[in-house]
């Protein structure tokens, strides 16, 4: 009887399965489909709204909702994308590996995530944690260890009523670079480009729409003389791709860039607004329709006045009472105060990255006032947010400096000090890799280093030096000089958040006119 059961039941199965096949092949036989992506980049832990009540995951769960159900409602479909770099930024994230981002990510509904550059700040171990947290794929097709094989699936096919969907990774070849250097040992980031050539013509095959969800950049490169892939290049090297989803530049893409046919969004940074693109699949093409940045609850200046916004956004109650433990979690210890400014140190990403600033001079000086060093090199990169002027917290401290680097000396003759000045020096402004020093005077004219004087007293070119710099860079992480394992090599154990608070607190209180340093490296 169970027999004939299963016997009767075949004809039935195969139908199914015919069906199933059906909805993989590239023919919109059910008529135009309108897809909108919601997409997020570069929310480096802000799951909490800020002092002046902006973005959050429980107000922008607000606005997810209510555009996901504007669409349902008219027949289309969503989905939710983020292009990377969910880690590091904000100490009560930063000290829970994320899990608060990700579980309130997992709460917004999230489709897909690609692998940042700062997911990697973290050892392997932890993001293979953080990926079993996640209730949607982690993507990344270029990512490969030293046997071939890939890291992440790297691709999701999103079969959608009438709709199939083809959502692929890409991370910025750069994190060989500026990865941590020992969580990134081993691992081949394939050119993006490349991978993608190879993987668009088979997602083609399957689906009707094929999105690039990348941590590429909007910009061509960051680093001199280091090939890097970004999301424009890539919509020009490769066709076939519908939609680039961007991160990793920060950049505020307030409308859909069309590029070579494709169509390149990025949201800015933090989740300060959510990013909207609307897509109509015609049976033969898809049609950009709209697209558009919905700003998360932001401020405004108006004649030097913080306004609110005209109509606030409300959070998410349940997805606010889910992370409220997660927020007091932290905060307590947090906000004990560790000293006083008695004014602002900036980290505004066009200053730091393009002059010697206060900031840099105060955190160099903390790493030589720890070890004795008579010199000290930082890229602006690792100053990730300023100092306020009044109290200053350890969640300050953290903020400023969220990486867990540990501080390394090494010694190095005059002569050898000056080729690590002028390869150091070299690094263009603008980007992350622009350093910060301290200890020393010099110029850098035209590739070439001169009058240096470190301290008072000119360059000695016999004498023995010891310089200081965080692990990162030892390890050659931003494209520096590796100087992990020469002679004279010693890994104090040292963390930089705490070096800073001791500095800060023994010093106290902070003017920045103390530490201008202006025209103490003169670039020409």
């Amino acid at each position: 009887m169970r027999f004939q059961k299963l016997i009767r039941f075949i004809p039935v199965l195969v139908i199914l399965l015919l069906c199933g096949c059906a909805s993989l092949s590239h023919v919109g036989h059910t008529g135009p489909q309108a897809l909108t992506i919601l997409h997020t980049n570069d929310h480096h832990g802000r799951f909490w709204k800020n002092s002046a009540g902006e973005y959050g995951l429980a107000a922008r769960k607000t606005l997810a909702d209510a555009v996901r159900a504007e669409v349902l409602v008219g027949g289309g479909h969503v989905l939710l994308l983020d292009a990377g770099d969910v880690n590091t930024g904000v100490p009560e994230s930063d000290m829970l590996d994320a899990e608060p981002d990700i579980q309130g990510m997992n709460a917004m509904g999230y489709d897909a995530m690609v692998v940042g550059n700062h997911e990697f700040d973290n050892p392997l171990a932890v993001l293979r944690k953080q990926e079993r947290w996640m209730n949607f794929p982690l993507l990344a097709a270029n990512i490969y260890d030293s046997s071939g094989q890939r890291l992440f699936a790297p691709w999701h096919l999103f079969r959608l009523r009438g709709l199939t969907v083809a959502v692929f990774g890409l991370t910025t070849e750069s994190t060989a670079i500026v990865g941590n250097p020992e969580h990134v040992k081993g691992l081949v980031f394939r050119p993006a480009i490349d991978e993608a050539r190879e993987l668009v013509p088979r997602l083609r095959n399957q689906a009707d729409v094929v999105i690039a969800l990348t941590h590429l950049g909007f910009a061509e490169s960051e680093i001199p003389g280091v090939p890097q892939t970004g999301s424009r290049a890539l919509a020009r090297a490769v066709p076939g791709i519908d939609l680039i989803v961007d991160g990793h530049s920060h950049t505020q893409l307030d409308a859909p860039v069309l590029e070579s046919g494709t169509v390149i969004v990025q949201a800015g940074e933090y989740g300060k607004h959510l990013g909207r693109v609307d897509l109509l699949w015609t049976g033969r093409q898809v049609r950009l329709t709209g697209g558009t940045l919905l700003p998360v609850n932001l401020t405004k200046k108006v004649d030097g006045q913080t306004v609110p916004p005209t109509v606030p956004l409300a959070e998410d109650p349940a997805l606010l009472a889910l992370l409220t433990p997660f927020q007091e979690k932290g905060g307590e210890a947090l906000q004990s105060v560790i000293g006083h400014g008695n004014g602002n140190f900036t980290a505004d990403r066009a200053v730091t990255r393009s002059s010697q600033t206060a900031l840099g001079t105060l955190a160099c000086l903390a790493l030589m006032e720890k070890t004795g060093a008579d010199a000290a090199v930082m890229n602006s990169g690792g100053l990730r947010a300023g100092l306020p002027s009044g109290p200053i917290t350890y969640k300050d401290v953290l903020t400023v400096k969220p990486f867990g680097n540990t501080i390394c000396t090494v010694d190095m003759t005059g002569e050898e000090l000056a080729e690590y000045l002028r390869q150091t020096a070299s690094f263009e402004p603008g980007t992350g890799a622009f350093a910060q020093f301290g200890g020393v005077r010099f110029v850098f004219r035209e590739g070439v280093v001169s009058d240096v004087f470190v301290g008072d007293k000119p360059l000695d070119a016999g004498r023995m030096y010891t310089v200081v710099m965080e692990s990162y860079l030892a390890g050659g992480g931003d494209g520096y000089p590796a100087v992990k394992g020469r002679q004279g090599f010693v890994d104090t154990g040292f963390v930089d958040a705490d070096v800073l608070r001791e500095y800060i607190a023994r010093h106290s209180p902070l003017d920045p006119a103390d530490y201008d340093s202006t025209g103490a490296v003169r670039r020409e």
